[in-house]
């Protein structure tokens, strides 16, 4: 009989308790998103500071420097001032006996705050200490955002910090920025430089910045190719590639274009509005238009070819030591033959 899945608490949900002055005595983070595991540390030492007496009360150890049960020893320990303590562990995941965690998540002393966190996931949740963390309900896991959910925390980032985007503006910010909040987050505070006193994060908005930047989107690129303009997408690539766009991302946005690209004569066919069909394509609705006269320009065999190119280039990527450059060149060029 198959196991069932183990459902761990999402990091999220300790947010409201941290804002309403509710503190754990231990609290264990994992997971891929390193942008969530950052910020909600920062909610926790921001909540456990008025309780800080002595600088000595807040101490940061990492898995490489010490061995756990002397970490544990420091967490075990009085205060030096009459408050709370707080030992922040990282990279717990470089620690080689992991175990001794159990047996403290088991007891834990009630004047420490221990947080501690683990780069990636977890493999077995039935072993320990992960187990007792679990049972004890101290165990988190930090999802990166995908699809609507990230474009849900996009708008509401931004509405957070004063100003407006819409929900289709909010899907091109991520398609050109890539899906790392981090990321997400550098490219807004440009943009708001960029608005100063005006209020929405619009098309033009983010178009403009890119130019003034002298900065190419992956849209741009995909308009180059729809328009089979060698040349400038080889310029645009390039570009992209010296900007620090990776070539994964880059091949697969152009699937992604070609994918959308396949479907435009259907739903002409289906008299679908264009609104709708740009969704469906997964593309901004300024931009769907161009996907219609692409589509013009390239045949069924032509959408064929360009599918085996992306995926010749995809494995070049993964299993080759060729550099970048030579692999979009290569592509563009079998995507446009």
């Amino acid at each position: 009989m198959a196991k069932s899945k183990v459902n761990v608490p999402a990091i999220g949900q300790i947010v409201s308790d941290l804002k309403s002055g509710k503190l754990l005595p231990v609290y264990f983070f994992f997971g891929e998103d390193s942008y969530s595991l950052e910020a909600v540390v920062a909610l926790i030492e921001e909540a456990v500071k008025p309780q800080i007496e002595s600088d000595f009360d807040r101490e940061i150890f990492y898995g490489e420097d010490k061995n756990l049960l002397d970490i544990l020893n420091v967490a075990s320990a009085f205060p030096f001032g009459s408050g709370k303590k707080l030992i922040i562990l990282k990279e717990f995941e470089k620690i080689k006996d992991k175990k001794p965690l159990a047996p403290y998540a088991a007891s834990p002393p009630e004047f420490t705050i221990l947080v501690v966190i683990q780069a990636g996931t977890i493999s077995n949740l039935e072993a320990e200490p992960y187990r007792s963390l679990l049972k004890n309900n101290f165990l988190f896991e930090a999802k990166e955002l995908k699809g609507e959910n990230l474009v849900s925390w996009l708008v509401n980032h931004v509405k957070a910090m004063g100003k407006l985007i819409s929900v289709d503006n909010a899907r091109m910010l991520i398609d050109i920025a890539g899906e790392n909040r981090e990321m997400l987050e550098a490219q807004l505070e440009k943009i708001f430089i960029y608005l100063g006193d005006d209020k929405e994060i619009t098309l033009e908005s983010i178009k403009s910045l890119s130019t003034s930047m002298k900065e190419y989107s992956i849209f741009d690129l995909q308009n180059a190719i729809g328009e089979k303009d060698k040349a400038r997408s080889l310029e645009i690539a390039f570009n992209m590639l010296d900007k620090g766009a990776e070539m994964t991302f880059i091949i697969h946005m152009l699937t992604k274009y070609f994918t959308g690209l396949s479907r435009i004569n259907e739903l002409i066919e289906k008299k679908i509005p264009e609104q709708a069909a740009a969704r469906i394509v997964g593309t901004h609705p300024y931009y769907y238009r161009n996907y219609i006269q692409a589509r013009k320009r390239f045949t069924d065999s032509s959408l064929i070819n360009a599918a085996k190119a992306l995926l010749k280039a995809d494995l070049a990527v993964k299993t080759t030591t060729a550099d970048s450059k030579t692999i979009i060149s290569i592509l563009i060029s079998e995507i446009l033959m």
